[in-house]
């Protein structure tokens, strides 16, 4: 008797169009900043990032998660995020950063970020199941490229080249990479659901938000996305603060 035929394995299509939309907005954004459309390219890792929230979500609500959608939303997240906006700050200002004759440090601190990107994603994917999912360790490499894609964006919109801005862009991009590979605890806003009621204030916050968004969207967004970046060191040293006036307060006690 012969061996039944199995069915074929199928892949869930909504999530991955939302995921394959990501990888193409990542690489576009790459190709963009080749062509010298910065805020093109900017824009695109931004989009990249609202259809990485969106895949997950969507998988959720449709009882669609599997492990290929997974595997393949953590390797479209390394090109959008990890390599497109490393590319695109180099592109913009890291080119312009003086180097030595076998190498230049504006692409090695691209490099960097990048590699710290794809380090980010690998530790996130190996404790997955045993987080708590309250928090990120290290800043989310989503955040990190929003950072990065706002930093073109504003100096495009002020009238500034990425040649006047190159040292900064380095200092960003640097310390964008090893936020992403720190061990600062960041709120990942997971357990966040929308049905639940919020204080009045909370809400009012939230309109404030919008409005201000409106009126100058690539400051304010760049200004959410560094006070997230902060927050993890910031909150860090708070903790670290209070544990030690607490030894110091049971020292003096005994």
């Amino acid at each position: 008797m012969s061996d039944p035929i199995k069915p074929h394995r199928g892949i869930y299509l909504l999530p991955n169009l939302f995921t394959t939309a990501a990888l193409f907005a990542g690489f576009y954004a790459i190709i963009a900043a080749m062509s010298g459309q910065f805020n093109n390219a900017a824009l695109a890792i931004l989009i990249a990032m609202i259809l990485d929230g969106l895949d997950g979500r969507v998988a959720r609500m449709t009882n669609t998660q599997s492990d290929f959608g997974a595997e393949y939303d953590s390797l479209s997240d390394m090109v959008s995020f990890g390599l497109a906006p490393a590319l695109v700050v180099y592109e913009w200002a890291l080119v312009h950063i003086p180097g030595w004759s076998w190498a230049n440090i504006g692409w090695l601190v691209a490099f960097l970020y990048t590699a710290c990107g794809a380090l980010r994603l690998a530790r996130f994917n190996t404790q997955v199941g045993t987080a708590d999912k309250r928090f990120f360790q290290g800043l989310a490499s989503p955040a990190a490229a929003a950072i990065m894609a706002c930093m073109v964006w504003v100096g495009n919109d002020m009238g500034y080249s990425g040649e006047e801005l190159s040292t900064l862009a380095l200092v960003v991009t640097l310390f964008s990479g090893l936020l992403m590979v720190s061990r600062f605890p960041y709120y990942s806003f997971k357990d966040f659901n929308a049905k639940q009621k919020i204080p009045f204030m909370t809400l009012l916050a939230v309109v404030l938000i919008f409005v201000l968004t409106s009126i100058d969207p690539p400051k304010v967004i760049f200004l959410v996305m560094l006070a997230y970046a902060l927050s993890g060191p910031l909150w860090s040293s708070y903790r670290w603060y209070r544990k030690r006036g607490r030894d110091v307060a049971e020292s003096s006690d005994k």
